[in-house]
C-alpha cells in the first residue's frame, strides 16, 4: 500500500487515491467475510460432532451461521463487490479451502478439521490486518479531505461543478 503522505498530494490526486483504496476495501472486505463464514461453517461442524449430532441438524445452524455474515450492522456496511474473477485474494482463499478439505467437511478427520480452521484462521487474520491498514491509510486521506474543505484549501463547489 502505498505511503504516501496525504499532505502531498493534490486534491485530484488524494480523491483518486482514496476511491482506489475504497475500491480496494470492498474486494477485501467481501473476502474477510467469506473467510470467516466458511471459518465458522467449520466450527459449527466442530461442535456438531461434540455434540454428536447428524448433519441435518447442522443445516438449521447454517442458515443462522450464514446469516449472521451478511446482515446486521456494522459500522462500514460492505459495498457491492462486481466482480472476483482473477482477484488474487479470493483465489488465495478459495486454495485454502481447496487444500484442506473444506469441501469435504463432514469427512475431515478431527484432525484434518483443526488444521483447516488453523488455516483459514490465519487467512481472516492476514486479511484482517490488512483491513485494518487500509482503513487507517483511508481515516488518513479522509482527513486530510476534511481539513482541506474546512480550511478552505479545496471549495465543495469543486466537487458539484466538475
Amino acid at each position: 500500500m502505498n505511503a504516501t503522505d496525504p499532505q502531498s498530494l493534490s486534491l485530484d490526486e488524494l480523491r483518486a487515491l482514496r476511491n482506489q483504496l475504497q475500491s480496494e476495501d470492498d474486494v477485501v472486505s467481501y473476502v474477510r467475510r467469506v473467510a470467516q463464514a466458511r471459518l465458522d461453517l467449520v466450527r459449527a461442524e466442530a461442535h456438531r460432532r461434540e455434540r454428536g449430532e447428524t448433519h441435518e441438524d447442522l443445516s438449521s445452524e447454517l442458515r443462522v451461521v450464514l446469516s449472521s455474515h451478511w446482515t446486521g450492522g456494522p459500522p462500514r456496511p460492505p459495498r457491492p463487490v462486481e466482480n472476483l474473477d482473477d482477484n488474487e485474494l479470493s483465489d488465495r482463499l478459495d486454495a485454502v479451502c481447496a487444500e484442506h478439505g473444506f469441501s469435504r467437511l463432514e469427512d475431515l478427520l478431527p484432525s484434518e478439521l483443526q488444521n483447516l480452521d488453523d488455516e483459514l484462521t490465519r487467512f481472516e487474520r492476514e486479511v484482517s490486518d490488512d483491513r485494518r491498514e487500509r482503513y487507517e491509510r483511508l481515516d488518513a486521506l479522509s482527513a486530510e479531505l476534511v481539513r482541506r474543505y474546512r480550511d478552505g484549501e479545496a471549495s465543495v463547489d469543486g466537487l458539484l461543478g466538475g
